[in-house]
């Protein structure tokens, strides 16, 4: 049973989640592109939410960089470059741990934030609190992993890791064996970053994509746009038998 849970969440899982990722997203912006936003609730208390989005966007996007790069580099590229795995594992534990923390702080300031305030409460959606409490999650369980990683700095569970997220994206079907006898909370931090994958699509986490997308939408726009100015015209000017504007 154990096994087949196993195949379903390494092996068809990352299948299922990329597909409704990129055919959800482009049907949301496609049929709703109303709803594709932040929905910033800023006017409503401004300090919190400062600092917990400081805190918890640089964390972030220094967290989900880092997992990309670790990740989807390949092992002949560490190896040509000379770059030891202990120190890949260290540079790892302390940017991501540093990182990781910030983003948990943050995103702990947010939802006490949305909870505890009864005006931004009534306006948050189930999706909205849904999403930040599995980030919280994700973020927590990802820390509790560098306790794990720090008792193996030789590199083998990096180097399983890299191995499987590449021959995912390779289509290799037996890559879900790679990590199959893993820790079980290497197991639950990647389920819950295919269910947060999942997710992305119906979620204000779509505007992520927009900051990216953004400068090349710009740069690929077919043209300028022209603003022209109306001017009124003095009312001790205008005629007697010239209509108001």
């Amino acid at each position: 049973m154990l096994e087949h849970i196993d195949y379903f969440i390494f092996g068809i899982m990352p299948y299922i989640a990329l597909t409704v990722l990129i055919v959800g997203s482009i049907a949301r912006y496609e049929r709703d592109p109303f709803t594709w936003k932040s929905s910033s609730s800023q006017l409503l208390r401004r300090k919190q939410l400062m600092w917990g989005s400081i805190l918890f966007h640089v964390g972030i996007i220094t967290v989900f960089g880092g997992h990309l790069i670790g990740l989807f580099t390949p092992v002949a590229v560490l190896d040509a470059l000379g770059i030891p795995y202990a120190a890949k594992q260290w540079l790892a534990v302390i940017l991501g741990g540093t990182a990781g923390i910030a983003a948990l702080i943050g995103a702990t300031l947010l939802i006490h934030r949305r909870v505890t305030d009864p005006r931004i409460w009534q306006t948050t959606s189930f999706a909205d609190i849904g999403i930040l409490v599995l980030i919280w999650l994700q973020l927590l369980i990802g820390l509790g992993t560098i306790t794990l990683t720090l008792q193996h700095m030789d590199g083998a569970e990096m180097i399983r890791f890299m191995t499987w997220s590449q021959s995912v994206v390779l289509l290799k079907l037996n890559a879900w064996a790679m990590v199959v006898n893993v820790h079980w909370l290497y197991k639950a931090h990647i389920f819950l970053g295919l269910l947060i994958t999942f997710l992305f699509p119906f979620t204000r986490l779509v505007h992520m994509v927009s900051g990216f997308a953004a400068p090349f939408r710009y740069l690929l726009r077919p043209g300028y746009q022209i603003v022209r100015s109306r001017r009124l015209k003095p009312l001790a000017k205008r005629s007697a038998t010239e209509p108001a504007e």
